[in-house]
């Protein structure tokens, strides 16, 4: 045991004890900014409401906003949220929830609506409203927001991504290998296409060029493949038989709680590519999953596929694969590719 400065002997009841007590204080602070952001929120929507209904019930026109800017700046000299700009853009933020209500499918509730938009922060309120073209797209984003604890700077990286086109959009056999809760989650994990211009690579790249850039760029492509994976390794070896296989990557996702099986192919979808990644995934199964973890899955990310093909190929396997392509267009230009040595000449000078 031992003494603080004032002679008082720090037991291990007291540290718990004091552990508990600075993660209550914690909590209590996020529960303090949260309620303050949505009270916040809620003066910005109310005050919005009314400078649409003044302007549209009286002749009262640009020029009323920036004298109700400048007589709330001089009653409330210490708060930033008053000027011409801002008050235009609460503005623009009520009447882009309430002018297309009737275009809402994602929630069936205008109270729904109101409590999401409210409890994320205003800065990421107006990244969100100018970006996304209708309430169902913005709202995704609200919810995502929220789900991950996003910041400014990744929201606006997914809306730029089109994460929201893209997400679901995989051919699967999840529905039919999966259980339910976890087929859905599963769905909703891939994209279609990866985008992965965060990447730069000589024009005629291979396979094994492709993943060492992915390797190296891990944290962009955590990134892109979504909230809940976890990177374990690359070129993982495992032993059938007599015979061992190295898979491209291998992840785990926390929240499906399951092995994921990454196999990447640079050319257009065949389907011997999904018959080989099957066995990948019933090997993990077999060798690495443990009565804790959920059905391993695999994610076959192509340069191309033929959609139909790929559903057919699904048809007759035994495991939960996702059939998705990526997308690219950085190069490295033509003056460089002359000087880059080739897998085979670094491989021969290695050896």
């Amino acid at each position: 045991m031992a003494k603080d400065e004032v002679g008082f002997i720090v037991t291990d009841d007291y540290k718990v004890w004091i552990e508990d007590i600075k993660n209550r204080i914690k909590q209590s602070q996020i529960k303090a900014s949260i309620k303050v952001n949505y009270e916040l929120l809620d003066m910005y929507w109310s005050l919005g409401k009314d400078i649409v209904d003044k302007q549209k019930n009286a002749e009262w026109g640009t020029a009323f906003l920036n004298t109700v800017s400048k007589d709330l700046q001089k009653a409330f000299p210490g708060i930033s949220g008053f000027s011409l700009q801002n008050l235009k853009s609460i503005r623009y933020w009520y009447r882009f929830y309430t002018e297309n209500i009737n275009g809402l499918q994602v929630v069936s509730h205008f109270e729904v609506m109101d409590n999401m938009i409210k409890s994320i922060p205003w800065g990421h309120n107006q990244r969100i409203m100018y970006k996304c073209k209708d309430i169902n797209e913005a709202l995704f984003y609200v919810q995502k927001t929220m789900d991950n604890s996003w910041s400014r700077n990744v929201l606006e990286h997914q809306i730029d991504a089109g994460l929201y086109k893209r997400q679901g959009k995989a051919i699967t056999n999840f529905q039919a290998k999966l259980p339910a809760v976890q087929s859905d989650l599963a769905e909703q994990t891939l994209k279609d296409p990866y985008n992965f211009d965060f990447l730069t690579l000589r024009e005629k790249y291979d396979e094994k060029e492709l993943e060492d850039a992915l390797v190296n760029q891990i944290t962009q492509f955590l990134l892109e493949l979504g909230t809940g994976f976890s990177y374990i390794g690359r070129q993982i070896n495992i032993k059938v038989g007599e015979s061992e296989f190295r898979m491209d990557l291998l992840f785990y996702h926390v929240q499906l709680h399951s092995y994921v099986v990454v196999e990447l192919k640079t050319e257009k979808f065949t389907p011997e590519f999904a018959g080989k990644l099957n066995f990948y995934v019933n090997a993990v199964n077999k060798n690495m999953k443990t009565e804790q973890d959920n059905p391993t899955i695999g994610i076959l990310i192509c340069k191309d596929k033929d959609n139909v093909v790929a559903e057919y190929s699904l048809e007759n396997i035994s495991q939960p694969i996702g059939i998705t392509e990526y997308e690219f267009t950085k190069f490295l230009g033509d003056e460089f590719e002359g000087s880059l040595p080739t897998i085979e000449e670094i491989e021969k000078e290695l050896s």
